[in-house]
């Protein structure tokens, strides 16, 4: 039987660090197969709720429930064998292993292929080569560390790394940053092959320009709060960028 209903549903999520109250009241559904946006001013609370996503953080209140099913993470790598991957480099990616050995790595550090009890790895390097192709980048040597690589490379590598654990939400943080255009083109055109797969996936970015590319709907933070969220196709990135310094979603 299909499933129904939100993929992700966030229930009254806050986070606070002794006095400070970093996100407070936060709820929001995310549906299956949808891009979607989470934007606001520096402060606004962006980088503490995907790292609470993300498994790096735990909330201090609130509800996090994926079809359904209250969850709770307690690590990255226990959000990766629920579903939920990242492509935050700090929480991602090991840039002193290879490509092939970043692929693969999970809750132990590597768990690739055997032969003869220990890992095989030409065919993780295959293996990885085929899930780097669905991106455009199998010609890359999978024996070359991650750390030698461009940042729109990492982003493939790290986006193939959630496909082989079968991730069904992909959260990218400020994944086009210090990127040329060609490469930051060639990033959006990730995020929507990855939508057509059957992702979902979770942008956070200052560029409204590309929110409004790539995204169907933004949710607004501003000092910690949901403020608001709308239809990217209702608006431009200029209107998007107002709505982000006033706090007020219309």
């Amino acid at each position: 039987m299909a499933l129904v209903g939100p993929l992700l549903e966030l229930r009254g999520i806050g986070k606070s660090y002794g006095p400070v109250t970093a996100l407070e009241g936060v709820d929001f559904d995310i549906g299956r197969r949808e891009v979607i946006g989470i934007c606001g001013d520096n402060g606004a609370g962006k980088s503490t709720l995907i790292r609470i996503l993300s498994g790096a953080e735990q909330p201090s209140g609130g509800e996090i429930r994926v079809n359904s099913e209250a969850i709770s993470f307690r690590s990255p790598a226990d959000a990766l064998a629920r579903g939920i991957a990242t492509t935050y480099q700090d929480l991602a990616l090991a840039p002193r292993l290879s490509i092939a050995q970043n692929v693969f790595m999970g809750g132990e550090l590597l768990r690739g292929p055997k032969f003869l009890g220990m890992l095989d790895h030409r065919r993780m390097r295959d293996e990885a080569a085929l899930y780097l192709d669905r991106f455009g980048f199998a010609d890359i040597d999978m024996g070359r560390p991650v750390s030698d690589l461009s940042g729109g490379q990492r982003q493939a590598v790290a986006l193939a790394r959630a496909l082989r654990w079968k991730a069904r939400i992909v959260i990218m943080d400020e994944p086009t940053a210090a990127l040329g255009v060609a490469e930051s083109r060639q990033v959006l055109e990730l995020i929507r092959r990855l939508r057509s797969e059957g992702v979902t996936v979770i942008v956070v970015s200052h560029d409204m320009d590309d929110l409004v590319a790539v995204t169907t709907r933004v949710v607004i933070l501003k000092k910690g709060r949901k403020v608001g969220e709308i239809e990217t196709a209702r608006v431009t990135s200029g209107r998007l960028g107002e709505m982000i310094m006033s706090g007020v979603v219309a």
